[in-house]
């Protein structure tokens, strides 16, 4: 076996441990005689799969009780329409732009009403977080929205806006579980798992129980309203099961670890690694001001366009897979999720060093 360290921003790496467990059960898991792709959403099975997922996540977060815990379909950009058909009621809502994915949420939101941009980092290309101390929020919004870690652009907000009582809406794809969350601040949180923490074809969405009513956009579809899918325990349809199975062996693999505490601790050693190498480098540097640098997602460019696609060609044939850059910011990327190892991070940080000395004189 010859894996190499995939920096992929998403669908993303994986721990080994949940791969293999997976791989051992795959013909058939526990004593159900079929693997979990076979089995019917409605068995005890696949409910003990759901609700120990669940369980287990609810732990990891420490999610309040009055918090609904709900494994949908349709990724981000299903949520970007989801969020203004339930919550939209008065037809208003702010929203904090700092990169690509708050954008198009809130380009999607203005189908379904006024949308305010309270804040936004557009004018030096989403490469810092604006103040967010002292928001000028709409009286008759229903809602603040933003993308707490920006995976195109590599941005992180670190103090959550001060939304003057409105409930916050969170997009937290590729920061979830890679550090302690206070859920009661949120009045939704929600990610899809692709990024950091399954296969692709699940979003979690965590919602306080209060915005879970009948009272939404009047043209919602059912399979679009939250109280489908809350009073059905995420169980209204065929959910994805396998994929719902993967994430809970990564719930079971995270608290064997020692939970989002010590994963925290793991990702700031990765993410100082790579930082500390590009302040020191003379032909690399981060694209992000320093105070709001991802731990998740670091872009950094050489400035020469034609040094950066010969470094991710060399990068690919050392095993250093998908870190080239997102299209719209170029240069390079290196997604060091929760499952990429510190050597991982190591092998990146001594690859970059040896290329610098091959092309500095």
């Amino acid at each position: 076996m010859s894996r190499v360290f995939n920096f992929s921003a998403g669908p993303a790496v994986l721990p080994e441990e949940v791969l293999i467990t997976a791989q051992k059960e795959m013909l058939e898991y526990g004593a159900s005689g079929m693997s979990v792709m076979e089995m019917s959403h409605r068995s005890k099975d696949f409910e003990e799969i759901l609700f120990t997922a669940e369980k287990n996540l609810r732990t990891l977060m420490n999610i309040p009780e009055n918090y609904k815990v709900l494994f949908l379909q349709g990724g981000g950009c299903t949520q970007f329409a989801m969020i203004p058909m339930n919550l939209m009621r008065r037809k208003s809502a702010d929203y904090i732009i700092t990169g690509q994915w708050s954008k198009k949420a809130a380009q999607e939101a203005k189908i379904f009403g006024d949308v305010h941009v309270i804040a936004t980092s557009e004018d030096k290309n989403y490469s810092y977080v604006p103040d967010l101390s002292n928001l000028n929020v709409t009286p008759e919004s229903d809602y603040v929205y933003i993308c707490q870690n920006e995976t195109v652009h590599g941005t992180t907000i670190r103090e959550l806006p001060d939304t003057k009582g409105k409930p916050l809406v969170a997009d937290v794809s590729s920061m979830f579980l890679s550090e302690p969350v206070d859920v009661s601040r949120y009045g939704i949180i929600w990610g899809g798992v692709q990024k950091n923490v399954g296969p692709a074809g699940v979003t979690i969405l965590i919602i306080r129980d209060d915005l879970i009513t009948d009272d939404v956009l009047p043209f919602t579809p059912t399979m679009m309203k939250y109280k489908t899918h809350s009073e059905n325990k995420s169980l209204y349809n065929t959910p994805p099961c396998y994929n719902i199975y993967i994430c809970g062996l990564v719930f079971k693999w995270l608290l064997k670890l020692g939970g989002t505490e010590a994963i925290h601790k793991i990702n700031q050693e990765k993410a100082k690694l790579l930082y500390d190498y590009l302040d020191g480098s003379k032909i690399f540097h981060g694209t992000v001001e320093k105070k709001d640098r991802s731990l998740m997602n670091v872009p950094f460019v050489t400035g020469n366009k034609e040094l950066d696609a010969e470094f991710v060609a060399e990068a690919e044939k050392a095993g250093l897979r998908n870190i080239k850059g997102h299209r719209s910011v170029g240069g390079m990327r290196a997604s060091i999720y929760n499952a990429m190892p510190v050597e991982g991070v190591k092998a990146l940080v001594d690859f970059m060093a040896d290329f610098e000395r091959r092309h500095t004189n």
